[in-house]
This record gives structure tokens, C-alpha cells and sequence, in this order.
């Protein structure tokens, strides 16, 4: 059965082919090339908290922040940290090297969707903003009980372009007349948020313009899950001109090669987005999550297709 009490109505995204990727950015979202997509229908925002605490009233859904990790998938794991916890952005207090991402995030036990920014926080006045701290599982289990599922890499960022062919999903420049079309970082990231997009941490979905599919923070405010795994598109061995899909042992982390756990694609960026050091508030942008962990800026939104 379907739920959509709480949610507005999925868009639908008619099929089509486009250039996917680039070539100018990221080495990861290289090669750009041709993508084929079928027609389906899409959520307008992310899934917000209101959304997600109906799904959880419903089913008793615990999500993967609030139960402890298996000590099995993390071999010699301090057992101290081997509890419910999630991963939340703290802003240092001095300038750090931006080649270590462990000088800003912090692993908060007690950080969890109910509680975003870790224990003694809640989501008074944050009914309409995006749920975060989800795991892939929870998403999924989320989407199955919505009547839908999760999009593919493909369909995100097609969607996310809403048909236009500039450097961003509005066009060729990041605050076009001065005006700001998503919720990024302003000001030099991790140290100064100037929030002149109005604000620091995570909108209300629908805060900023709709592209031109109708659709609201594809770009920024929180990172969405896809259901691919993750893997170098440069990498795939293809066939019959068609990249071949990345499987779960390909997208292990080579860093740590004694964690077997599978990583997935995310897409859009977030509101940590900075020109100083994350330039992914664009479609072709992609992240490689693992699909235990969760953070404070990571949602997604559901997907339906055509029977």
C-alpha cells in the first residue's frame, strides 16, 4: 500500500537521453557520456522529518543510528564506539588542514535523526526540513513503504538537471544577479559560515527556486542516496559501448581494505557545500557513502516507474 499523507505528489520525469558526468570538475565524475534514461516519477523535495516520522509511527522502524554496529563488520574496533552514534560536522575553531575531513566531522554518540546535531538536540521547528542521519537501509525501507523506491545515479542526476546543459541545474553561474538557488556554504569552509542564503545548516524543502522539472534541492541543502554502487565510471569495463554496472566488491574503500563494507553513490551536494573546498553543488557531482554511515547532511528522496 502507499503512503503519501504527508508527502506532495511525485513529479514525473519524462525519458530521455543527455550527457552525463564531466570532464572539468572531478576526476570521479569523468568520463562525461551519453546516459539513457526511462520516464519515472520523482519526489519535488527531499523526505523531511514530519515524512519519516510517519513511516516510523507506522512500521517501529529503527534506523542505523540508533542501534549499535555489529562488531563482526569492524574488526579490532575500539568497543567504546561500537555504539548507537552518527556523524555530525562540527566547525573548528581555527584553521585546518582541508586535507583532513576528521578536523570537522565528529562520530556523536546519541546523533540520530531525532536528535541531528547529537543528544540534547531535537527537531523542534524542523518538521519540513530534510530528515538526515539515514542509513541506505532506512531509506530503502522508507521508499518500499511509500511505494516506490530509490533512484538509480541516472535518474538522479537527469532529474537534477531539469533539462538544462549549464555548469548548474539553473545555469553557469552559482548565484546568478546575486540570488542563491540552493543552500551551499558561503564564506571559507570549515571555518566561517556566512549563511547569506539564509541558512547555516539544513532549509525547509522548497526554500530555494524549483528546476526545470519542477524540483527542489537536488543541488544542496542535503546529499541523496542512489542505489549504485560506487565505482570510477572511467574504471567500469563496458560492453557493446555500455559502461558496465559497478557491483558491491567494487566499491569497497581501497583505504581500508579490511572493512568489506559496500559504498554507494550520493548526489547533489549539501549545505557544507563550499567553493573553497567541495565544488559539488552540480549534477554531475558524486560521493562515495558507505552504507552503514550516516550524517547530518545526508537525506534522500523516492522514486516510481512506469509498470
Amino acid at each position: 500500500m502507499s503512503h503519501q499523507h504527508t508527502r506532495p505528489g511525485r513529479v514525473w520525469i519524462p525519458g530521455g537521453t543527455f550527457r552525463m558526468g564531466s570532464d572539468h570538475h572531478y576526476p570521479e565524475e569523468a568520463p562525461a557520456r551519453q546516459a539513457t534514461v526511462g520516464g519515472f516519477w520523482i519526489d519535488p523535495v527531499p523526505v523531511t522529518n514530519a515524512a519519516f516520522a510517519e513511516f516510523v509511527a507506522a512500521t517501529g522502524h529503527v534506523t542505523a543510528a540508533e542501534r549499535a554496529p555489529d562488531p563482526a563488520d569492524y574488526p579490532g574496533a575500539d568497543p567504546a564506539l561500537l555504539v548507537p552514534a552518527s556523524v555530525v560536522f562540527v566547525s573548528p575553531p581555527h584553521r585546518v588542514d582541508l586535507r583532513d575531513h576528521l578536523q570537522w566531522w565528529r562520530y556523536v554518540p546519541g546523533a540520530d535523526w531525532r536528535h541531528p546535531y547529537g543528544p540534547g538536540t531535537t527537531l523542534h521547528g524542523l518538521d519540513q526540513h530534510p530528515v538526515v542521519h539515514i542509513g541506505y537501509d532506512d531509506a530503502v525501507a522508507y521508499a518500499l513503504w511509500a511505494g516506490g523506491g530509490l533512484p538509480t545515479e541516472t535518474e538522479w542526476e537527469y532529474a537534477a538537471r531539469g533539462a538544462a546543459t549549464g555548469e548548474y541545474a539553473w545555469g553557469d553561474e552559482l548565484a546568478p544577479d546575486g540570488k542563491h538557488m540552493a543552500n551551499t556554504w558561503q564564506g571559507e569552509f570549515p571555518l566561517v559560515n556566512l549563511a547569506t542564503d539564509g541558512y547555516e545548516r539544513t532549509s525547509p524543502v522548497g526554500a530555494f527556486p524549483a528546476n526545470g522539472f519542477g524540483l527542489h534541492d537536488m543541488i544542496g541543502n542535503v546529499w541523496e542516496w542512489t542505489t549504485d554502487w560506487y565505482a570510477r565510471p572511467a574504471a567500469q569495463s563496458s560492453c557493446c559501448g555500455q559502461p558496465a554496472t559497478p557491483a558491491e566488491h567494487d566499491s569497497y574503500d581501497p583505504a581500508t581494505p579490511h572493512l568489506r563494507i559496500g559504498r554507494r553513490v550520493t548526489k547533489g551536494g549539501s549545505f557544507l557545500c563550499a567553493p573553497n573546498y567541495c565544488r559539488r553543488y552540480r549534477p554531475p557531482a558524486r560521493m562515495a557513502q558507505p552504507v552503514d554511515t550516516t550524517t547530518c547532511h545526508l537525506g534522500f528522496r523516492t522514486v516510481s516507474r512506469a509498470p
